[in-house]
Protein backbone atom coordinates (compact mmCIF):
# COMPACT_ATOMS: atom_id res chain seq x y z
CA UNK A 1 0.00 0.00 0.00
CA UNK A 2 1.24 3.26 -0.84
CA UNK A 3 1.53 5.90 2.06
CA UNK A 4 0.93 9.68 2.18
CA UNK A 5 1.63 12.63 4.41
CA UNK A 6 -0.71 15.43 3.02
CA UNK A 7 -3.98 15.61 0.95
CA UNK A 8 -2.71 13.87 -2.51
CA UNK A 9 -4.76 12.54 -5.48
CA UNK A 10 -5.24 9.13 -6.25
CA UNK A 11 -6.31 8.03 -9.55
CA UNK A 12 -8.09 5.21 -10.05
CA UNK A 13 -7.83 2.89 -13.22
CA UNK A 14 -10.26 3.65 -16.47
CA UNK A 15 -11.24 0.60 -17.88
CA UNK A 16 -13.82 0.68 -20.96
CA UNK A 17 -13.93 3.41 -23.75
CA UNK A 18 -16.18 6.33 -24.61
CA UNK A 19 -18.28 3.96 -26.95
CA UNK A 20 -19.33 1.52 -23.99
CA UNK A 21 -18.69 3.20 -21.02
CA UNK A 22 -16.03 3.10 -18.15
CA UNK A 23 -15.57 1.35 -14.57
CA UNK A 24 -13.09 2.37 -12.33
CA UNK A 25 -11.67 -0.10 -9.49
CA UNK A 26 -10.90 1.10 -5.92
CA UNK A 27 -8.99 -2.10 -4.39
CA UNK A 28 -6.19 -2.04 -1.12
CA UNK A 29 -3.53 -2.43 -3.80
CA UNK A 30 -3.76 1.15 -5.10
CA UNK A 31 -5.44 2.74 -1.49
CA UNK A 32 -3.13 3.79 1.38
CA UNK A 33 -5.49 2.17 3.71
CA UNK A 34 -7.48 -0.81 3.98
CA UNK A 35 -11.06 0.20 3.25
CA UNK A 36 -13.20 -0.18 6.42
CA UNK A 37 -16.20 2.03 5.43
CA UNK A 38 -18.13 3.72 2.50
CA UNK A 39 -20.38 6.42 2.33
CA UNK A 40 -21.67 8.80 0.30
CA UNK A 41 -23.40 12.54 0.22
CA UNK A 42 -26.09 13.74 -2.00
CA UNK A 43 -28.68 16.02 -2.39
CA UNK A 44 -26.72 18.76 -0.95
CA UNK A 45 -27.69 22.25 -1.82
CA UNK A 46 -25.29 24.48 -3.74
CA UNK A 47 -24.42 27.77 -1.08
CA UNK A 48 -24.06 25.18 1.44
CA UNK A 49 -20.35 24.61 3.18
CA UNK A 50 -20.04 20.52 4.72
CA UNK A 51 -17.19 19.43 6.22
CA UNK A 52 -15.90 21.85 8.93
CA UNK A 53 -13.52 19.20 10.67
CA UNK A 54 -10.43 17.54 10.86
CA UNK A 55 -9.67 13.51 12.22
CA UNK A 56 -7.47 12.15 14.61
CA UNK A 57 -6.73 8.79 12.99
CA UNK A 58 -9.30 8.51 10.56
CA UNK A 59 -7.92 8.51 6.07
CA UNK A 60 -10.25 9.16 3.72
CA UNK A 61 -10.25 9.70 -0.14
CA UNK A 62 -13.11 11.66 -1.42
CA UNK A 63 -14.72 11.22 -5.06
CA UNK A 64 -16.62 13.06 -7.23
CA UNK A 65 -18.89 10.40 -8.78
CA UNK A 66 -21.04 13.32 -10.60
CA UNK A 67 -20.79 16.51 -10.29
CA UNK A 68 -18.33 19.29 -9.18
CA UNK A 69 -16.90 19.26 -5.37
CA UNK A 70 -14.27 22.01 -4.05
CA UNK A 71 -12.38 20.89 -0.75
CA UNK A 72 -10.33 23.47 0.98
CA UNK A 73 -7.63 21.77 3.44
CA UNK A 74 -5.87 23.03 5.77
CA UNK A 75 -2.76 21.86 8.01
CA UNK A 76 -1.81 22.90 11.47
CA UNK A 77 0.27 24.88 10.49
CA UNK A 78 -2.47 27.28 8.61
CA UNK A 79 -1.05 26.19 4.86
CA UNK A 80 -4.44 25.77 2.96
CA UNK A 81 -4.97 24.17 -0.51
CA UNK A 82 -8.22 24.29 -2.40
CA UNK A 83 -8.90 20.65 -4.81
CA UNK A 84 -11.64 20.63 -7.70
CA UNK A 85 -12.98 17.17 -7.79
CA UNK A 86 -14.60 16.34 -11.30
CA UNK A 87 -13.86 13.31 -12.40
CA UNK A 88 -14.75 9.46 -11.18
CA UNK A 89 -11.64 8.23 -12.01
CA UNK A 90 -9.67 10.29 -9.33
CA UNK A 91 -10.33 11.28 -6.27
CA UNK A 92 -8.70 13.19 -3.06
CA UNK A 93 -6.66 11.24 -0.53
CA UNK A 94 -7.05 13.01 3.15
CA UNK A 95 -4.87 11.97 6.12
CA UNK A 96 -5.95 12.38 9.58
CA UNK A 97 -5.49 16.16 10.89
CA UNK A 98 -6.25 18.16 8.17
CA UNK A 99 -9.31 20.37 8.31
CA UNK A 100 -11.37 20.10 5.40
CA UNK A 101 -14.68 22.03 3.46
CA UNK A 102 -16.72 21.15 1.15
CA UNK A 103 -19.26 22.55 -1.40
CA UNK A 104 -21.39 20.87 -3.80
CA UNK A 105 -22.34 21.60 -7.43
CA UNK A 106 -25.90 20.65 -8.02
CA UNK A 107 -26.46 17.06 -8.33
CA UNK A 108 -23.05 16.20 -7.34
CA UNK A 109 -22.61 13.06 -5.28
CA UNK A 110 -19.30 12.21 -3.58
CA UNK A 111 -18.60 8.67 -2.48
CA UNK A 112 -15.87 8.49 0.35
CA UNK A 113 -13.96 5.37 0.87
CA UNK A 114 -12.62 5.36 4.74
CA UNK A 115 -9.88 3.47 6.94
CA UNK A 116 -12.18 2.88 9.90
CA UNK A 117 -15.83 2.17 11.26
CA UNK A 118 -17.78 5.49 12.34
CA UNK A 119 -16.55 7.24 15.85
CA UNK A 120 -17.35 10.19 16.75
CA UNK A 121 -14.34 10.11 19.53
CA UNK A 122 -12.67 10.59 16.21
CA UNK A 123 -13.43 13.64 15.03
CA UNK A 124 -12.17 17.54 15.76
CA UNK A 125 -15.27 19.97 15.50
CA UNK A 126 -13.73 22.65 17.10
CA UNK A 127 -11.27 24.67 14.99
CA UNK A 128 -9.52 26.31 17.95
CA UNK A 129 -8.94 22.42 19.49
CA UNK A 130 -7.94 21.40 15.67
CA UNK A 131 -5.15 24.25 15.82
CA UNK A 132 -4.06 23.78 19.50
CA UNK A 133 -3.14 19.91 18.01
CA UNK A 134 -4.40 18.33 21.00
CA UNK A 135 -4.75 14.87 20.55
CA UNK A 136 -7.38 12.82 22.95
CA UNK A 137 -5.71 10.82 25.92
Amino acid sequence: MPSYFCPTWITFPAIGDPSIGFISIAQNTILPFALARVFWTYHTPPGITRGRHAHYKLEQILIAITGEIKIQTENRKGEKELFILNSPERGLYLPPHYWHTMEYSTHALQLTLASADYTEADYIRSYEVFKNGSDPE
